[in-house]
């Protein structure tokens, strides 16, 4: 029954998150209704909520499944987006995956299943 899931994490500043997700992210952004903002790439959404309370986005993030996770990790990697501690790696789950953090403070996981790799 269930296809997709929608994340919706916090922007401390709609205008600065606009230009983060847009030109560091290749996101294209579709709308911005009193702060709330709608964002996409490929097959995903994102949509962030306006909150002035710092402490919201560095307690939220979201997980996206992808393909070519390789491929992914050296776009962000070539914008300084790869998070210190969530560097490229095959982890015991069965996902590759990689983290960033976003301009306002939320932890993104990219992450492909290689569990059927052999």
């Amino acid at each position: 029954m269930l296809q997709t899931a929608v994340p919706i994490l916090a922007s401390l500043n709609a205008e600065e998150t606009i230009q983060f997700y847009t030109q560091q992210m290749g996101f294209t952004f579709h709308n911005n209704w009193d702060g709330y903002l709608i964002f996409s790439r490929d097959e995903i959404q994102i949509h962030l909520w306006p909150t002035s309370d710092e402490d919201v986005p560095k307690n939220t993030g979201c997980y996206v499944n992808v393909t070519e996770v390789d491929l992914l990790y050296a776009e962000y990697q070539a914008k300084a987006l790869i998070h210190p501690n969530g560097k490229l790696e095959s982890k015991p789950w069965g996902m590759r995956q990689f983290s960033i953090l976003d301009n306002n403070g939320n932890i993104i996981h990219f992450g492909e299943d290689i569990s059927k790799r052999h």
